[in-house]
């Protein structure tokens, strides 16, 4: 218990007690009313509960805002996803307005999605690969490691299938079919490199909390509806400090 904690319980003893005293040795009339004595209860409850709230200190984090430091930090690999949901974009333009035949237009339109896969997938490996690097993800390299060896048969299935669309050896079905397998194994992927660089920036509020002598860290979304800033921080920026070359 603080020292702190110790002085204000301490007075909330003496008031108690002295409420008591003054009850009993006052003569008759002089005493203290029932009014008073809630006054004083009142007053006891309030330095208890003083206490306990200084004796903790609480702070809040906005997970979202602090995991956009690594969207920031992979946008030139995320450019590429950009780019080609453009043109899957321009090609669904160019169907609407009937100056791409159908034939054609189903052909564009299977490479360009296969092509969107592999740009997606490079894009998490490309993540990954920075990761393993960063001194940030050192706690967990050997795991980052094994991702990416587990992820190679993805990466090849992947460009196989965008060389097979290109020189039309697959049918609508098998490529819908073969598509599909490919798309969830990716997403699997992607979420696991996602809780990774979760993992990193659960790590990192937990460095800021001990650093600033914080107690408690909670998430602002879902959680706090209202907060108080003198009694809870805001620690999301120093977070983001943390963490900007991690990626």
């Amino acid at each position: 218990m603080s020292r702190n904690t110790l002085m204000i319980a301490g007075l909330a003893l003496i008031l108690a007690i002295g409420a008591l005293v003054l009850q009993f040795v006052l003569p008759s009339g002089g005493g203290v009313s029932e009014a008073e004595l809630d006054s004083i209860r009142a007053d006891v409850a309030v330095l208890k509960q003083t206490s306990a709230s200084e004796s903790m200190r609480i702070a809040y984090m906005d997970a979202e805002e602090a995991f956009s430091v690594f969207l920031v930090a992979t946008q030139d690999l995320r450019q590429r996803i950009g780019d080609k949901t453009a043109e899957i974009q321009n090609l669904q333009a160019a169907i609407n307005a009937g100056t791409i035949s159908t034939e054609e237009a189903n052909r564009r339109y299977a490479e360009l999605r296969a092509e969107l896969l592999e740009v997606q997938v490079n894009t998490v490996m490309g993540t990954l690969d920075r990761m393993i690097a960063s001194e940030g993800f050192s706690d967990i390299r050997s795991v980052l490691v094994n991702l990416s060896e587990s992820a190679q048969p993805l990466i090849q299935n992947v460009r196989e299938l965008v060389s097979a669309v290109k020189v039309g050896s697959v049918d609508s079905a098998t490529f819908s079919t073969m598509l599909a397998t490919l798309n969830a194994q990716f997403q699997e992927l992607d979420g696991y490199v996602t809780d990774s660089a979760s993992t990193a920036l659960t790590n990192a509020a937990n460095d800021v909390a001990r650093e600033y002598g914080y107690d408690v860290v909670l998430l602002k979304k879902d959680v706090i509806v209202y907060s108080n800033p003198v009694t809870m921080t805001d620690i999301t920026d120093l977070i983001k400090a943390e963490i900007e070359d991690f990626l």
